[in-house]
């Protein structure tokens, strides 16, 4: 049975994820897409990999905590682009990356 941690940790990783893929598709409607290429490739970087932490949270991998540390280093680059475009749903998606990195590295060091 998983821990309350790892099921609070599965809802912030999906809630990035969500938040990344509906910022990527806003933004390839958005004027001028060519100047939101940096945050829909780092969007989409950003949904997979924690897709990928999420999977190997949900199984428990001896590995986990490997492929985490990728995932913070993608969510706070993506949080760190998108929080530089004041269209609402990039704002709403750096809300999520900077969440889901801080909830990452409180999973690692066991808070």
């Amino acid at each position: 049975m998983k821990s309350e941690r790892t099921n609070n940790l599965e809802h912030v990783l999906i809630k990035c994820i969500t938040a990344c893929e509906t910022c990527a598709t806003m933004c390839l409607q958005e004027e001028d897409v060519k100047m939101m290429a940096r945050c829909i490739m780092l969007d989409r970087d950003c949904a997979d990999m924690c897709t990928l932490t999420a999977r190997f949270v949900a199984r428990n991998s001896e590995h986990a905590k490997h492929v985490m540390k990728e995932c913070i280093e993608i969510c706070r680059a993506c949080a760190d682009e998108c929080g530089k475009h004041q269209h609402d749903h990039c704002q709403k998606c750096a809300e999520a990356c900077r969440e889901c990195a801080d909830a990452c590295e409180q999973w690692m060091n066991g808070r």
